[in-house]
């Protein structure tokens, strides 16, 4: 006899994805629950493995990044130079091509900062050398990432394994450079490029050393918002990044797109690699762009890819490191605390985006108890 063929029952909760999307304040509204979920969590760890009372430990955290003038010139100064970072990466993520990359581009456009202010900053005007100083932090960066835009456009090749090995290749690099310029000799370590006399150091505006640095950023995100909401570019990248054969069938070169596009990213990342040595650090170190091109992935996420979002992004992973930094500090605890706290927040604030793109759904069962 054959056997009776068992029910299937449904799922107990089903994952849909949203089709038409949910209202910007619902989305703002998930997000905002999401950070004091994550800060309920956050404080009965705090409780469990220290002890401290979590309302002291948040009182340090916003001390730690905005409790002095210093301070908040230095979480300006972060945020700053995180954001340039993560407009940088943006176009690509737009269009599609995951550029992993940023941190050794910046890398790149940094080492041909610091090139030209160790080799010509006695040899040209000053407002030649930020001329040459500019010009070849910004072809650096660009022929960096046009490397392995070539190779996707050409042969398809993964992008994404291929600007991260880059990033190693970068960072060998500089390394070698380091040494090479090291001072004292042999200590492979390059020190304050032209401490006495200061030549290539981007100017400070009202004894405000890094207020230059956050206009120009400031510049750039205005920009960016434009060329990619409302210029033709920014239509195609868009277009490429939805689906290329549908860009290729409305006549977009496609390749032509992802080489301008590349170009575009790694100019920028060549932009922040001037701004961290002329107008930050003033050397150059394989640590100069200090995971910031990784991060930006995750502030560009975030964001949704859109410039103006990405200053709350960008200021909210600031913060917390400043504030988590500060924690460490004051309570002498150590920098893996700190840390849990940061991941537990920045963990609760990406889980929202789940939320906010699908709903959850439980098994719904019919009268007299049997299911569906």
């Amino acid at each position: 006899m054959a056997k009776p063929e068992k029910q299937a029952h449904e799922p107990l909760i089903h994952i849909v994805k949203r089709i038409t999307g949910i209202p910007a304040w619902q989305a703002w509204l998930i997000r905002i629950a999401s950070v004091v979920a994550a800060l309920l969590v956050s404080a009965v760890v705090t409780v469990l493995l220290t002890g401290e009372n979590p309302l002291s430990v948040y009182k340090t955290m916003i001390e730690g990044a905005i409790g002095t003038e210093r301070r908040i010139w230095n979480l300006a100064q972060n945020l700053a130079m995180l954001l340039s970072v993560s407009l940088a990466v943006t176009p690509a993520f737009r269009m599609r091509f995951w550029n992993i990359g940023a941190e050794g581009q910046v890398l790149i456009g940094g080492l041909a900062t610091a090139s030209c202010m160790i080799l010509l900053g006695n040899k040209l005007p000053t407002p030649v050398l930020f001329v040459v100083m500019i010009a070849a932090s910004i072809v650096a960066g660009a022929v960096w990432g046009v490397i392995p835009a070539f190779f996707k456009a050409n042969w398809n090749t993964n992008e994404t394994l291929f600007t991260l090995m880059m990033n190693y290749i970068a960072i060998q690099i500089v390394s070698y450079f380091c040494y090479i310029w090291s001072n004292p000799k042999g200590s492979g370590a390059i020190g304050v490029i032209n401490l006495n006399t200061q030549i290539g150091w981007l100017p400070a505006i009202g004894n405000q050393k890094y207020l230059l640095n956050i206009l120009i950023v400031a510049i750039l995100t205005a920009v960016m918002y434009v060329y990619l909401r409302f210029s033709k570019h920014g239509y195609e990248i868009a277009v490429v990044g939805e689906s290329e054969n549908t860009a290729r069938y409305i006549g977009i070169n496609v390749k032509k797109v992802i080489i301008r596009t590349m170009i575009l990213s790694g100019a920028l990342c060549g932009v922040a690699g001037l701004l961290l040595v002329s107008g930050t650090d003033h050397t150059i170190s394989r640590a100069t762009a200090g995971g910031r091109g990784f991060t930006a992935i995750m502030v560009s996420w975030l964001a949704k890819f859109n410039p103006l979002y990405m200053i709350l992004t960008s200021f909210i992973l600031v913060f917390l490191q400043k504030g988590a930094s500060e924690i460490s500090t004051k309570f002498g605890l150590n920098d893996a605390f700190s840390e849990i706290i940061t991941g537990i927040i920045i963990f609760f604030i990406i889980g929202s985006e789940f939320f906010i793109n699908y709903s959850v759904r439980f098994r719904e069962s019919k009268k007299g108890g049997q299911e569906k």
